[in-house]
C-alpha cells in the first residue's frame, strides 16, 4: 500500500496538519511603517539579476518597511491561536524593469516566525530570521495616536547585531503610502541542484501581488534612519543619500498566487 501524504509545504503527513504553512489564499492585517529614500543607483543595480534592469525613472529609490502582522488562512482559525498568526517583519524594496514594465522587488527581508519564512520560500522573498520591533498606535495611554506630531520608532536586528533603526514623526494625512512598494513584485524562486555543479533545480522569475487590498488613512511624515554594519549583512551598503519621506498606514491584504514571467 502506498501512503498518501498531504500538506502545502513540508512536513507532509497523512492529514496535512503538520505542514509549515496552509494552502493559499493568505489573509493579512497589519501596521506598516515605511521610510523611503534615495541611494546610489549602482547599489540598487548590483542587486538585480538578469533579466531585470533598473527602473528607468528614479532608479536609486529604496523603501524599508516595518510591518506588524496578523495573518491567517481562508478559515481564519489562526487568529484564535495567535502564536500561529502574529509575526513581525522588516523588508527592503527597490524598483526594477522587465520587458518595459516597472516592478517592485524585495532585496532583503527579516521575519521572526518560521511560517513566514516558509511562505517566503513559495513567494520568492529572501527571508531570514531577525528581531523586529515597532511602536504600536493606541487611542489610550502614552502610545501615539494617528495624528500630527505622533512619533513611532522601529528597530531591526539579526544574529545579535542591530542592523537598522528609525524614528518617524507624522506630519499630515497622505493620499499614498509611498511609491517604491507600489508595483507588482518581481521575484526569483530559486533552488540549487542537489548535484554539485548541476543546473538549479528551480530558477524562475515570477510576478505576484495582492489579490485585494484595503487600507486606512495613510499619514506622511519625516524619518531619521540609521543603518549599522554587520559581518553577514549588506543592508548598510544601501546608504541614505537623500530622504524622500516616511509613512504609516494600517492595511488588509489577500495573497493568492502569481504568474511565471521567465
Amino acid at each position: 500500500m502506498v501512503a498518501t501524504v498531504r500538506g502545502f509545504l513540508y512536513p507532509k503527513t497523512a492529514t496535512g496538519r503538520s505542514s509549515l504553512i496552509p494552502n493559499p489564499p493568505w489573509h493579512y492585517s497589519g501596521d506598516l511603517l515605511t521610510v523611503e529614500y534615495r541611494t546610489d543607483p549602482a547599489r540598487v543595480a548590483e542587486l538585480l539579476p538578469e533579466p531585470l534592469s533598473p527602473a528607468p525613472d528614479d532608479p536609486g529609490a529604496v523603501a524599508i518597511i516595518w510591518a506588524d502582522w496578523q495573518s491567517c488562512s481562508e478559515s481564519g482559525e489562526e487568529l484564535l491561536d495567535p502564536v500561529r498568526s502574529q509575526y513581525k517583519e522588516c523588508f527592503v524594496v527597490v524598483r526594477c524593469s522587465f520587458e518595459g514594465r516597472t516592478y517592485t522587488r524585495c532585496v532583503y527581508i527579516w521575519v521572526d516566525k518560521d511560517f513566514a519564512i516558509g511562505r517566503g520560500l513559495h513567494q520568492g522573498y529572501p527571508k531570514k530570521l531577525g528581531s523586529i520591533h515597532q511602536t504600536r498606535p493606541h487611542p489610550y495611554g502614552p502610545a501615539p495616536r494617528l495624528a500630527a506630531g505622533a512619533r513611532f520608532g522601529a528597530t531591526l536586528a539579526a544574529a545579535d547585531r542591530r542592523l537598522a533603526e528609525t524614528v518617524v514623526t507624522l506630519r499630515e494625512p497622505s493620499e499614498t503610502n509611498g511609491f517604491v512598494n507600489g508595483h507588482p513584485m518581481a521575484h526569483h524562486r530559486f533552488l540549487p541542484s542537489i548535484e554539485p555543479g548541476g543546473a538549479p533545480a528551480l530558477n524562475e522569475l515570477i510576478e505576484s501581488g495582492a489579490a485585494s487590498v484595503e487600507g486606512g488613512q495613510a499619514w506622511r511624515g519625516d524619518a531619521e534612519l540609521t543603518y549599522l554594519d554587520a559581518p553577514t549583512e549588506e543592508l548598510s551598503l544601501l546608504t541614505v543619500e537623500e530622504p524622500i519621506g516616511a509613512y504609516f498606514r494600517q492595511v488588509g491584504v489577500v495573497w493568492n498566487g502569481g504568474r511565471h514571467l521567465a
